[in-house]
């Protein structure tokens, strides 16, 4: 046997043994949670013109939107055939009679559900949608951690084979030979960069943006990138393995998520209106923020250079 940890024998699915309560899904409140709580702080922080009713609706629609997308995207690329040829059990919780919740989620279905959740409330209700998303955007990583801290729990999206000492012997991973072999805790990496890493550097950047929906492609270009390398310790589904150039399915959809980001980019940092607003007065009018030394250095420069045109 390799030198490994063993997977902790006092963690189980289940909150309450034989009760249909798991801690995944109790996870997934922990992150709603957490990212309401941090999107309610940026609004707070900002004097954003938005109510608290506002607010909850916002994270309802972008809650739906989430769901829908990660579970339409595990059910369409990840579960083969089975739900083309029964897709009314897409959204059926119960599975032999028994309840089961909605297993299979996928995280790049989510991300895109839930950005198009946004941009249709900003529609609706009249809000800028890249600020909006921006604040998303600071929001969603760290709530993140706890999903994937679900699945360890859970014993599940367990990574490659290792023999690396921080390798882990999950119970109910696949044999290989016969043999439970110790793997990459990949969940737990995950947990850490995708989530606290990726939130860090977002949140940095959340007063320090050079322009409106620049957060929103730093997420997506940041978590491609992080997670099409995590992908490499990661054990492929097994019905998909590597379907194009050695490449899994996931690493697959973060090429996707990476080249969207840097379009959302390019593309955000030429529309109007693109400066961003970092406070708001008490009536939901922006206040022009300080200019910087480089910014003043800038506008004399701008100025020299029309005198020496008008000479």
């Amino acid at each position: 046997m390799l030198l490994s940890i063993d997977f902790p024998s006092w963690i189980k699915p289940e909150i309450i043994p034989g009760l249909p309560f798991r801690w995944y899904g109790l996870m997934y409140i922990f992150a709603f949670v957490t990212a309401f709580l941090l999107y309610r702080h940026q609004v707070k922080e900002r004097r954003f013109p938005m109510t608290e009713d506002q607010l909850y609706s916002l994270f309802t629609w972008g809650i739906l939107g989430l769901l829908l997308g990660a579970r339409l995207f595990s059910a369409v690329i990840y579960a083969g055939d089975t739900y083309l040829r029964q897709p009314w059990l897409i959204f059926w919780p119960f599975r032999d009679g028994k309840f089961s919740g909605l297993q299979g989620m996928s995280y790049h279905g989510g991300a895109f559900g839930g950005l198009l959740a946004v941009i249709l409330f900003a529609k609706f209700k009249k809000f800028n949608f890249r600020e909006i998303g921006d604040m998303y955007a600071a929001s969603i990583p760290l709530g993140f951690t706890f999903g994937r801290l679900g699945n360890f729990i859970n014993g599940e999206l367990y990574g490659r084979v290792t023999d690396s000492p921080l390798g882990m012997v999950f119970p109910n991973a696949s044999l290989v030979n016969g043999e439970n072999l110790p793997r990459h805790p990949s969940q737990l990496y995950e947990m850490v960069f995708e989530g606290i890493i990726l939130w860090a550097i977002i949140w940095f950047f959340r007063n320090r943006k050079p322009f409106k929906g620049f957060l929103i492609g730093l997420y997506f270009l940041g978590y491609g990138f992080l997670r099409f390398f995590i992908e490499f310790f990661r054990e492929p589904d097994a019905n998909l393995g590597f379907p194009l150039l050695g490449f899994t399915t996931g690493q697959i959809l973060c090429f996707i998520m990476i080249a969207f980001g840097i379009v959302w980019i390019t593309v955000c940092s030429r529309l109007p209106n693109r400066e961003p607003v970092r406070l708001y007065d008490d009536s939901g009018v922006q206040q022009t923020p300080p200019k910087t030394a480089a910014e003043k250095a800038s506008e004399r420069n701008q100025r020299r250079k029309i005198r020496k045109k008008l000479r």
